[in-house]
């Protein structure tokens, strides 16, 4: 199913079809039963993906860009820490569990950003609210890496979770909204590996910057502070997107445009409150995927299995390679046989690639570490388009954002988690590895 955006017929008839809406609900028994025949695959007839990228006019490009590179230094700035953990605990005298309390704390935080810069630019616009978020990825890396306490560190991480959560459904809507419809599937796909590619150059720059100059750690941080200023720049070119523009016209022919804002917003939260709770456990599930894969491996890598720092960016690089190809090929994919029925069977596969994503202790594990991610992010590929066709129009971004943001919130204890467990209940290496400690039985290989 596909779903137009910001048509004059979509938004005025959200507010007069309130009632019909009420009157046509399913009931919950309906709703149940309807799961799993709702996903017979659609079999949309889609074009060629090729062809797809020529459906793009100059300006909807444009705009797909700065989103997706907006969404890409997010993620950078955000696995700077994951990738540093180890440096940052040794430069604080802290263990590592301690350190990811900088990671728990953005996730944490980053609901508030989302609702904030939602409203703001659901209300006002998405651009200014998407430049004010850059500005403030700018200030809040920079000062990471001056910080000089633990303390310091953990107030500034917290508060660049604010920025970076305000980002997510900015960028999501700046790209897609006025995207043609065929081709949403796959430009989903693609905005959701900006995720994956700013991992992806998080990776390269810290094998390039870390522990390369007498600054330690501290380069990685400086140095992302400067990419958010070239997109600034290329947004400040940019309008407003059609979509919101034809929006903001409904709104202006009445007599006050912040009642009829607010109008829309309590009928949409009316009419859509259980689909928003639904929203918010789908992030949390992909959330604990994402970053229960991801954000304590590198760590994984270096301490348990002694990999150097090439292999381990080898290990990264690769594995965000298969994040993008997933993510691009499956969002394409659900365009044909359908969102929910294309992330299931990622789930199926991410699963079943779990243990040799963990537990392969040779050069091996870089296969396993390609189509884990490929599974993980593939699913996640999906989720742009699937949430802004499930979103009420009135509250496209904060809805976005918000319930992607409250899935990271309750995933941000992920990675302490991890740390916390890794630490209590240590795993001894197989007798292979020649490390001395107690041998545990190795199901990777067979043996003890």
């Amino acid at each position: 199913m596909t779903v137009e955006f910001g048509s004059a017929g979509e938004m005025e008839a959200q507010v007069q079809d309130a009632s019909h809406i009420e009157r046509n609900r399913p009931t919950v028994g309906q709703y149940i039963m309807t799961r799993l025949t709702t996903l017979k695959p659609p079999m949309n007839k889609t074009p060629n993906p090729l062809k797809l990228f020529f459906l793009l006019n100059k300006q909807q490009w444009l705009f797909f860009l700065v989103g997706f590179a907006g969404w890409t230094w997010d993620a950078f700035d955000f696995f700077t820490v994951p990738l540093t953990v180890t440096e940052i605990a040794q430069s604080f005298n802290k263990s590592n569990a301690d350190i990811t309390w900088g990671i728990t704390l953005v996730l944490m935080f980053r609901s508030i950003g989302a609702a904030i810069f939602g409203v703001a630019a659901d209300r006002y616009g998405r651009k200014w609210p998407f430049i004010i978020n850059n500005i403030l990825f700018v200030v809040f890396e920079m000062a990471t890496g001056f910080c000089q306490t633990y303390v310091q560190f953990l107030v500034v991480r917290a508060l660049y979770g604010i920025a970076m959560g305000g980002l997510y459904g900015n960028a999501a809507a700046t790209a897609l909204e006025d995207c043609p419809p065929a081709a949403r599937g796959l430009f989903s796909g693609i905005l959701q590996q900006g995720y994956a590619f700013g991992y992806l150059l998080a990776t390269a720059f810290s094998r390039a910057l870390v522990n390369t100059t007498p600054h330690g750690w501290r380069p990685l941080y400086w140095f992302g502070a400067g990419p958010p200023v070239l997109i600034i720049i290329l947004r400040l070119c940019l309008p407003e997107t059609d979509t919101f523009l034809e929006r903001k016209r409904i709104r202006e022919q009445e007599p006050s445009a912040a009642q009829t804002f607010m109008k829309e917003g309590k009928i949409a939260v009316k009419q859509h409150w259980v689909l928003l709770i639904y929203l918010v456990l789908l992030m949390a599930g992909l959330n604990f995927l994402a970053h229960g894969t991801q954000d304590m491996y590198p760590t994984l890598l270096k301490n348990q299995y002694n990999f150097s720092a090439t292999t381990v960016t080898i290990v990264q690089v690769v594995s965000n390679f298969g994040a993008i190809i997933g993510g691009t090929i499956i969002g394409y994919c659900s365009q044909i046989f359908g969102r929910r029925l294309s992330m299931l069977c990622m789930f199926v596969l991410g699963a079943a690639l779990l243990y040799p994503y963990t537990f392969i202790h040779t050069k091996a594990i870089i296969a396993a570490a390609f189509f884990q991610q490929f599974a993980i992010q593939g699913a996640c590929g999906v989720v742009p388009i699937h949430l802004m066709e499930l979103s009420p129009a009135a509250l496209r971004t904060f809805v976005v954002g918000t319930s992607y943001q409250l899935g990271n919130l309750a995933s941000s204890a992920s990675s302490t988690i991890e740390a916390i467990i890794g630490q209590r209940f240590p795993l001894g290496k197989s007798a292979s590895s020649n490390s001395g400690m107690t041998n545990q039985y190795d199901y990777a290989w067979g043996t003890y």
